[in-house]
């Protein structure tokens, strides 16, 4: 069975820009859920220092054929320069559970 649903982890830099870009991303019907988890500590390279970070982790439920427009409109709200954006296939899941993100993510016209 081909891989259909994708996890996407992103982080945010707090809980306000968390919540705005996971209520876009559902109205747009680009995700069925975004899961805000808070706050998670992210300690990281950048520019060549050791950053440590207080983020929230989001945690994107969609479809494979929603990522593109998926990333383009997270890349669009996103305040960072370079934001994680990482795709997880979903091998195994709770049929029930799949259609809905089917369901919830249908492109609309």
């Amino acid at each position: 069975m081909p891989v259909d649903k994708l996890v996407i982890y992103c982080t945010c830099p707090d809980r306000s820009i968390a919540e705005r870009i996971a209520g876009k991303l559902v109205e747009a019907h680009l995700a069925a859920c975004v899961s805000i988890m808070a706050p998670v500590s992210s300690v990281y390279s950048w520019q060549g220092k050791i950053e440590t970070e207080e983020e929230c982790l989001l945690m994107i439920k969609t479809r494979q054929s929603r990522y593109p427009d998926l990333e383009q409109t997270l890349t669009s709200l996103h305040p960072y320069e370079l934001p994680e954006i990482i795709a997880v296939p979903v091998v195994r899941g709770l049929p029930a559970y799949l259609h809905w993100i089917d369901e919830c993510t249908q492109q609309q016209d």
